[in-house]
Formats: structure tokens, C-alpha cells, sequence
């Protein structure tokens, strides 16, 4: 239904707290490599504890084969960035989207918001910079299931 993508992710914690926030929701998490940091179950622990067995990870070599596997698959690409073109909570979600979050340190590459269908913002104080990732891909997840209503309930358990 909705997935959650991490671009090149630099820390750890930050990818297991999106990891289990996917787990928890019922999403499916693409990570786009290389990461700033070995992609494996150990270093995910501290954060996604023991979510990350429930949790649906792909794992793409590179933005290229993530683009390919997406366009194949037929997927919406919305990035969530602090220059996003519209609020998040002003864009129509569809089934299927694929929400992208950049890396900590430098978001995403010109090339992903070229291949980007949309990008949304987080409405915030001017005087200030960015959220932490994991709290920012919340909120756009959180609103895309909202309008989808495609949260989990009990009789998916």
C-alpha cells in the first residue's frame, strides 16, 4: 500500500527508528545504498529492537537500481524534503506511493528530485533548519495512511 524509502541514510539509529516505525504500521522500508554505515541487523538493534524481524526491508545496490525496480513496479516517488514543494498535509496521497527521505547530512541528490513524481515540506518555523529524519518521515507517513486510511487496525493483527 505505502512504502518508506531511506536515501544513503548516515545513522543507524535513525534508519532502525524509521525501520520500526514501518514494522509498526504495516509498511515496507527500500533502502537506497550505499549508507554511511554497514547496512546490517546488528546496527539496527539499538533503535528498531526487536522490530526489525517484522519489519519488510529491500535493499537497493544504488539509486539507479532502486529507479529501475520503482518505474517496473509502477510506484509514485514523493520526496519529503525541507524545500519541498507543498506541504505535506496539502498533497493527495495514492495507494502505492512511495515516500523517500534524504540523508541526514545533505538530503538527496538533483538526479532523485529529478526522478521525483512529487516533494512535499513539513510547515515549520522559519528560523529553524529541519526536523531529526525519523520524526520527519512520521509525520508524512502518518498523513499519507491518514488520507488513505490505511492505518493498521486490531483485525490486522
Amino acid at each position: 500500500m505505502l512504502r518508506l524509502a531511506l536515501y544513503q541514510p548516515d545513522i543507524p539509529q535513525n534508519a532502525g527508528t524509521m525501520i520500526r516505525l514501518a514494522a509498526c504500521l504495516g509498511i515496507a522500508v527500500d533502502i537506497v545504498e550505499p549508507a554511511a554505515f554497514d547496512v546490517s541487523d546488528r546496527n539496527f538493534r539499538r533503535s528498531g529492537m526487536d522490530y526489525i524481524e517484522r519489519a519488510a526491508v529491500t535493499r537497493h545496490d544504488s539509486f539507479r537500481a532502486f529507479e529501475a525496480w520503482r518505474r517496473e513496479a509502477g510506484h509514485r516517488l514523493v520526496l519529503a524534503e525541507t524545500d519541498g514543494a507543498c506541504a505535506h498535509t496539502d498533497f493527495v496521497f495514492q495507494p502505492g506511493d512511495i515516500v523517500m527521505v534524504g540523508r541526514e547530512s545533505a538530503g538527496v541528490l538533483p538526479e532523485v528530485y529529478a526522478a521525483a513524481d512529487a516533494s512535499v515540506h513539513i510547515p515549520m518555523r522559519p528560523d529553524l533548519r529541519s526536523l531529526n529524519v525519523a520524526m520527519a518521515a512520521a509525520m508524512v507517513v502518518g498523513e499519507a495512511l491518514r488520507q488513505l486510511r490505511a492505518y493498521p487496525t486490531p483485525a490486522d493483527a
